[in-house]
């Protein structure tokens, strides 16, 4: 049974940290429909990343505001994660997501000027991690159905960062080694305040 039903409150003790072997192991897929306690935990992590973004409880339980939360960072190894997340324009996205895969991926990419950063790490990490545009995702959602998600700019990202997590991958992991502030070809930056 998961500490992480519906009333729990993840606060940054339950997030584990860089240099823990889960954060760099593919997670197993998770069973669909997925369980009771596997939706709970979902809802859970969404709601953490809610509460990360809110000035009031992120000061109350000294949470550092996220995006999104997969379940390898909070030590499941599960095939899931949750985000929450405002794009350019301002338009709220929420997204629940179980064994999500990338299908397809424009060639284009794009990066954040400010380079991305990651509940798991504590320190400032400094370089461009470029992303795909424009990705195509598939993935259940918590009802156990199957749906197709067509996402570009920041919700773009911010899902290539979880599955990346999914993966075993760290953000810091697609920094060029020998020159982090180089870029491909023909990728642009995105600009917005998040």
């Amino acid at each position: 049974m998961s500490k992480f039903h519906s009333q729990y409150l993840i606060t940054m003790k339950d997030i584990v940290r860089e240099g823990n072997l889960i954060l760099h192991q593919a997670t197993q897929e998770v069973r669909i429909p997925p369980s009771q306690e596997d939706k709970e935990t979902l809802t859970c992590m969404l709601n953490f990343l809610k509460n990360s973004q809110d000035p009031v409880m992120a000061k109350k339980y000294k949470l550092r505001a996220g995006v999104g939360l997969s379940a390898n960072q909070i030590g499941l190894n599960k095939r899931m994660f949750a985000a929450y997340l405002k794009d350019e324009k301002g338009n709220e996205h929420e997204y629940t997501l179980i064994n999500p895969k990338i299908i397809s991926h424009s060639i284009s990419t794009i990066y954040l000027p400010q380079g991305e950063g990651c509940l798991s790490v504590d320190r400032k990490v400094s370089g461009f991690v470029p992303r795909y545009e424009r990705i195509k995702v598939k993935a259940f959602n918590l009802s156990g159905e199957e749906i197709l998600l067509k996402l570009k700019g920041y919700p773009s990202i911010v899902i290539q960062h979880e599955i990346d997590h999914l993966n075993g991958i760290m953000f810091y992991d697609r920094i060029n080694q020998e020159n982090p502030f180089q870029l491909p070809e023909n990728s642009k930056s995105l600009h917005f305040t998040n």
